[in-house]
């Protein structure tokens, strides 16, 4: 298993990194509990978080706003790390524990691309930016997550992702998954 998928919602979601100016920090995203200034630190947290699970040792950096800084050389070393972690011999068969369960390795590299492409829609949702990021990616991912998404998995607060909601006609593979989990396009 390659970890190109993972690597291409790395790049996609840094170009919506680079996309962000310094006034939309305090905006609203389409993620209910953060502005752009928490979904930039979820979004950096979450490439260290991916490796940390991975390795099995605590994140680093959990509590650093990477916002209030450089947040695109925090997302390139955070991502960088997180990638190499995952190309180690073995990483991806390996059984790895998280605080909501064991998995295997190549399942935490699914749930990393599907995070990081999918925060990195939301990012340029808040910040008025194109939601059309890599289309084939995005059908892949569409793909993947209607296997695996179960209806336990949604809810309201506490759940991974909240109920589906519609795309409209003619909406691009990126928008059709941020419906699918949860968000409104």
């Amino acid at each position: 298993m390659s970890t190109q998928p993972y690597e291409q919602a790395i790049a996609t979601t840094r170009a919506v990194l680079a996309g962000v100016n310094a006034d939309q920090l305090a905006s609203s995203t389409p993620c209910d509990s953060w502005d752009v200034s928490g979904l930039i630190n979820h979004i950096v947290g979450g490439q260290q978080f991916f490796k940390a699970g991975l390795e099995g040792t605590p994140p680093v950096g959990q509590d650093v706003d990477h916002a209030a800084g450089d947040y695109l050389g925090a997302f390139d070393e955070a991502a960088a790390a997180s990638v190499e972690a995952f190309q180690t011999d073995g990483a991806l068969e390996k059984i790895v524990t998280l605080p909501f369960g064991d998995m295997p390795g190549s399942a935490l590299m699914g749930l990393a691309t599907t995070d990081t492409f999918t925060h990195g829609w939301d990012l340029a949702k808040a910040t008025g930016q194109s939601t059309d990021l890599a289309p084939e990616l995005a059908a892949g991912i569409l793909a993947q997550a209607r296997m695996a998404i179960q209806d336990s998995f949604r809810g309201p607060e506490g759940a991974p992702f909240g109920s589906e909601c519609d795309a409209p006609d003619g909406a691009c593979n990126a928008d059709q998954l941020a419906a699918f989990l949860g968000r409104t396009v």
